[in-house]
């Protein structure tokens, strides 16, 4: 095959594959555009997951008429005018890239009068061919329209995921800005349906409050360092009470740009160590300044991965400025004084009562729910358990049997977990899920994302138990639950299976997931102390799982200790 240029529209196209990768990627380059242009207020409005519709109306400066049609020109950009000011990018775009990407692998209509000017300019451009071009009256600032996304590319249609999908992608991306420029007013509209409005009053805690809801909002604490030359943070960590079961709630803002840095991620979490219990995660949101000599963000052309000169300095500085503001606002939680995530939970066996037989009451109240990471299966093979005679208990987390073949420690939160995951896959085959109504209905704030996920897996919900319906633009009324989740924590419960049913690297079909959550927040916790007759009837019960090898997260439930290995161990062979 011969050597030959390619054309402009192929050339466009494989740019916008760097550049454009799902419509989230459209609403991302058509935000930064308008906060770079000044905007005080971003209106953003969306339809069928992004790919039928984008519109992104601003109030910011606009483009000078004599230069609309330039703006659509590969490497035409206002924010460069040579290679030195790459070392000291000041904005949000910077690579000329955005307008003619998207404009190739769309129909686009631009309309904008820039300040000053009388009238304003529409132009219409269809798969990277304009057109339209013609005057037209306009307030000051730009509105961009992007329709029909793909449609001239197929096979990247592929690679779109479900409406709900793209939809939860696109208000996360609106939710960071309005984190990250609290002083701007964003609203995000999906499908008719106004999902995000912040009121643009330049406080972050404000803007948060919108996306997290005004509890969350209220409970987080203050961070704030400054380290000169290095850079500041300033921002707001949620308490270790205000935690989450998935990962994605920590907030990087570096210079006004939201940015995806692992190192930064694992300092937040470096600096909730021992304060969380095994598989909660952070919640927080850290504006960074840092002096733009001192970090690379021309990297990829997402913009979102970016490099520091000084990483190491940078990484300590917000480890400890969230670490500070943890320990000042719980000085009993000494880190002297916590527990490894390894070792039991922090509860002192003398405060704590056995718990009863009752197998839908055997939580002591509400705590914080606990959630399993898999882990190396058990060396157990047989299909069905022996009968077993319990002994007693290990550290408040193990039941001590014996078999007909040794001894067998059973995890008495992974087999009270394996139980009830079965019990509740079962009243879901048989349409008789018990249901608990609450006496004093409770608000879930929602963020944009669960709200858009919860319009794909909210029947799985309500199949299970959850009575919910609309509270206002992000909140929701809880009215009833699982009757085994009773005495839980019903709002946070909500939250954590919601996103569990939201998470895709989890590998269950949605009910799955949802019992296996349900499961875990309903068991018998590691550090509960157990009646003899409990631990009895947790063993019996788990003789007769189908799977009682192993909980729904894939720990194993009992390690067995066989006679011959304990001989072994007392030298008597």
């Amino acid at each position: 095959m011969p050597i030959r240029v390619l054309t402009p529209e192929t050339a466009a196209q494989i740019a916008a594959g760097e550049v454009v990768e799902r419509p989230a990627s459209v609403v991302k380059e058509l935000i930064e555009n308008s906060l770079d242009a000044g905007a005080t207020q971003v209106v953003v409005e969306v339809s069928g997951g992004g790919l039928k519709l984008i519109r992104v109306v601003d109030d910011g400066l606009g483009i000078p008429t004599s230069e609309v049609e330039i703006a659509f020109q590969r490497h035409a950009t206002s924010k460069l005018t040579d290679s030195s000011d790459l070392e000291k990018i000041s904005t949000l775009g910077f690579r000329g890239e955005a307008l003619p990407s998207i404009a190739s692998v769309s129909n686009l209509e631009l309309v904008t009068r820039y300040e000053g000017e009388q009238a304003g300019a529409r132009i219409r451009i269809h798969a990277g061919i304009l057109v339209n071009r013609e005057a037209v009256g306009r307030p000051r600032g730009t509105t961009v329209q992007v329709a029909n996304l793909f449609q001239n590319v197929p096979a990247r249609l592929k690679f779109v995921k479900s409406t709900a999908t793209e939809n939860g992608r696109i208000g996360n991306i609106i939710t960071r800005y309005a984190m990250a420029r609290p002083s701007v007013k964003f609203s995000l509209t999906i499908d008719g349906r106004k999902t995000l409005t912040t009121n643009g009053s330049g406080e972050l805690r404000e803007a948060v409050s919108s996306v997290y809801g005004p509890d969350a909002a209220t409970a987080m604490l203050e961070v704030s360092a400054d380290e000169g030359g290095l850079a500041k943070v300033r921002g707001l960590a949620g308490p270790p009470t205000l935690s989450r079961a998935q990962s994605g709630y920590v907030t990087l803002i570096l210079n006004g740009r939201w940015i995806q840095d692992r190192r930064l991620n694992y300092a937040v979490e470096e600096a909730y160590q021992n304060l969380l219990m095994v598989g909660r995660r952070p919640v927080a949101v850290l504006l960074i300044d840092v002096p733009p000599e001192d970090v690379d963000v021309n990297v990829s052309p997402s913009k979102t991965e970016v490099r520091f000169s000084k990483d190491r300095d940078l990484f300590s500085l917000v480890q400890r400025s969230v670490r500070q503001a943890l320990v000042e606002s719980s000085p009993i939680q000494s880190p002297t004084l916590a527990v490894s995530a390894s070792a039991s939970p922090p509860y002192a066996s003398s405060q704590r009562r056995p718990l009863g037989s009752d197998l839908l009451g055997w939580a002591a109240g509400p705590r914080a729910p606990e959630t399993d990471t898999p882990a190396a299966p058990s060396m157990f093979t047989k299909t069905t358990l022996p009968l077993l005679r319990v002994v007693g208990q290990v550290s408040n987390t193990y039941i001590v049997t014996e078999g007909p073949d040794g001894m067998y420690l059973v995890d008495q939160h992974a087999a009270h977990e394996r139980v009830l995951f079965e019990r509740v896959l079962k009243e879901i085959s048989e349409s008789r899920v018990q249901i608990q109504g609450m006496l004093a209905p409770v608000t879930v704030d929602l963020t944009p994302v669960q709200k858009e996920g919860l319009i794909q897996v909210g029947e799985s919900l309500r199949a299970h138990g959850f009575d919910f319906e609309p509270f206002g633009d992000s909140a929701y009324v809880l009215r009833a639950v699982p009757a085994m989740l009773s005495g839980r924590a019903p709002d946070r419960v909500f939250l954590d299976i919601l996103d569990s049913l939201l998470n895709p690297s989890i590998p269950y079909e949605s009910d799955e997931r949802s019992a296996a959550s349900i499961a875990c927040h309903s068991a018998i916790r590691a550090g509960d102390v157990l009646q003899q007759e409990l631990m009895e009837e947790v063993v019996r019960l788990l003789e007769r799982a189908e799977s009682p090898h192993t909980c729904p997260h894939g720990r194993p439930t009992l390690v067995h200790l066989s006679s011959n290995l304990l001989e072994r161990e007392f030298g008597r062979r």
